[in-house]
């Protein structure tokens, strides 16, 4: 074992086991991120700092019914992403197993387009502003992210690229060599890091005045943050690298950066709430 090593520290992906139900970490993050972020757009539309007098917000019964929506976005967007993204010939071949997604495999790209046709869908059934909507889940998705990507770490799954640096961690299935704790790298940007941003932005700079502007600040940070992570991440062994350095995870993630830099420009350029 290298000097610097980190063991893995073995953490059981099943935390309780009765019989055939099993209770995984990585299920326990999805319900902790959704539940969490659903208290955060909860309680930011009921301050009133945040929005301009005469500003079109949803209410908290509207949040807490669009919370069932954006739910069944994240898994089922995930899942499909991940099966379109990542794997398709396998899954065009065992298409019974689509739909498996108790044996792993979801993708943020899915989940992000399954959680903005849920925000289109219930936006135009409930009469909201869909760019106030999306700024709503853009200030709370880093909460997500981070509980899934230290669900990833628990799984030993999604680790980095072999390194000598003092914190390489040996992974089960990731050979002798110390790796980049990846996932807790995404974990610290995608999720505190972003998190921070979208907050003082918001709260400081008064972001949430100008609708769309906090959900596409969201859309380049992930984007940028993602790839930065990419870069010590291991891509899937079947995809491998698309070309050089680039992975299927930065090539998803430059839409969203060029799509998140326009909107922002187009919601600031327009007069602010008051």
């Amino acid at each position: 074992m290298p000097v610097f090593a980190i063991p893995f520290p073995h953490i059981d992906p099943v935390l309780i086991e009765l019989g055939p139900l099993a209770i995984r970490w990585y299920a326990l993050a999805y319900i902790a991120g959704i539940l969490l972020a659903w208290r955060y757009m909860r309680t930011t539309v009921m301050n009133d700092r945040f929005w301009g007098a005469s500003q079109q917000r949803p209410t908290a019964g509207d949040i807490d019914d669009f919370v069932v929506w954006a739910a069944l976005g994240i898994v089922l967007g995930g899942r499909l992403g991940y099966v379109l993204f990542y794997n398709p010939a396998y899954y065009a071949a065992n298409p019974g197993e689509i739909l498996a997604v108790w044996t792993g495999g979801m993708a943020f790209h899915g989940g992000f387009l399954g959680v903005v046709v849920a925000m289109v869908a219930y936006s135009y059934a409930k009469g909201l502003s869909l760019l106030t909507l999306m700024d709503l889940c853009g200030i709370a998705a880093p909460i997500g992210l981070f509980f899934g990507r230290l669900a990833n770490f628990i799984n030993a799954e999604l680790w980095g690229r072999p390194t000598d640096v003092p914190w390489g961690v040996i992974f089960p299935n990731g050979g002798p060599l110390p790796r980049h704790p990846s996932q807790l790298y995404e974990a610290a940007l995608e999720g505190i890091l972003l998190f921070i941003i979208l907050r003082v932005l918001m709260k400081r700079f008064k972001f949430m005045h100008h609708p769309g502007a906090l959900a596409g600040c969201f859309a380049i940070g992930y984007g940028v943050f993602r790839s930065i992570a990419e870069l010590y991440r291991v891509p899937d062994a079947h995809i491998g690298y698309l070309s050089g350095f680039l992975t299927m995870g930065i090539l998803l993630s430059l839409p969203m950066i060029i799509a998140g830099a326009a909107l922002t420009v187009y919601a600031l350029r327009k007069a602010p709430a008051k």
